[in-house]
């Protein structure tokens, strides 16, 4: 897959699974497996729990609803492409099938991060407005908050895949992951790519970039709130609500920012370890959100043992 020459678009990029592994690919689609898996089935457990159960119809729960939908967007977005590669060897992926699958893993990841900030400013007005809670997130609200998140996602990355049709590409057409990237796009091109990455730097910190800065003032405030309370034991039963949401802000921020680091500052870092970086950026927050929802909610836990219950009878 040696290009001679330039030209305006290949007609297919090849994909890379993990370099230096490729031998060990069946073997290593086994936790792929177990993660996908975990992925959809937690995901498609927590909507259906929170659709069923009329006590979990919140705030709170409704924007842990987006976050499940925007978890099983992201799994199925790479899973076709990830499998594909490690049972069947398969490599290649057309132009505009590889910009599509970007666009989508892309929105998906901003969307997350604009879901995360809501539930953050949820937690915010639950702690410190509790008897004003249901009248300023009302399901209205929350239903508007939900499509803003989606518009910016959408209309702030509709420029990306323009942006890269436009570069003239030649040399070996390999991405360095098993899926679509914008920076793994971007810098197989031999054409000028200063628009790309100044647009890609300005929308990187004015969406994702942003949202985690106002996810950390958000929980300043919520310090401040809780440690205004009367006694202990209402401190840690306010806090004991923000755990989960704090382990989810935590799995997806620090491995896009890792990634983020690695693609534009990291020249001389090992290929295995911006793809093991880039693997758990896209993979491991579908499949652990569920599970730490499952695990430090005590509403959704009940409700499923409910659940379980009703089935087994």
């Amino acid at each position: 897959w040696e290009f001679n020459g330039s030209f305006h678009q290949p007609s297919a990029f090849l994909m890379l699974g993990i370099p230096g592994l490729e031998a060990l690919h069946p073997w290593i689609s086994i936790p792929f497996c177990a993660l996908y898996l975990t992925a959809l089935l937690g995901n498609c457990m927590i909507l259906f729990i929170i659709k069923k159960t009329q006590s979990l119809h919140e705030p709170m729960y409704y924007f842990l609803c987006m976050l499940a939908v925007t978890d099983l967007g992201l799994a199925l977005c790479t899973l076709p492409t990830t499998l594909g590669l490690f049972w069947f060897d398969l490599r290649r992926i057309g132009f505009d099938a590889c910009l599509t699958q970007m666009y989508f893993i892309h929105i998906l990841s901003f969307i997350e991060s604009s879901v995360l900030l809501a539930m953050a400013f949820d937690r915010f007005i639950a702690i410190s407005r509790p008897l004003r809670h249901p009248s300023i997130l009302t399901k209205a609200t929350v239903t508007k908050i939900g499509l803003a998140i989606v518009l910016r996602g959408m209309v702030s990355l509709l420029p990306i895949p323009f942006l890269l049709k436009r570069l003239t590409y030649c040399g070996k057409m390999e991405l360095s992951h098993s899926f679509c990237f914008h920076p793994d796009i971007m810098n197989l091109a031999c054409a000028d790519i200063k628009v790309n990455v100044f647009y890609g730097m300005i929308i990187l910190l004015s969406t994702v970039g942003m949202d985690f800065i106002f996810i950390v003032l958000s929980y300043i405030l919520i310090i401040k709130t809780v440690v205004s309370l009367a006694t202990k034991e209402e401190c840690l039963k306010a806090l004991n609500t923000c755990v989960s949401h704090i382990c989810a802000v935590l799995v997806f921020f620090i491995p896009m920012i890792g990634l983020s680091m690695i693609h534009r500052f990291g020249k001389n870092v090992p290929p295995l370890v911006n793809t093991l970086v880039a693997y758990t950026y896209l993979i491991i927050p579908p499949a652990l959100n569920p599970i730490i929802y499952s695990i430090k909610s005590s509403h959704i836990r009940e409700a499923l043992l409910r659940a379980l219950r009703r089935k087994s009878g």
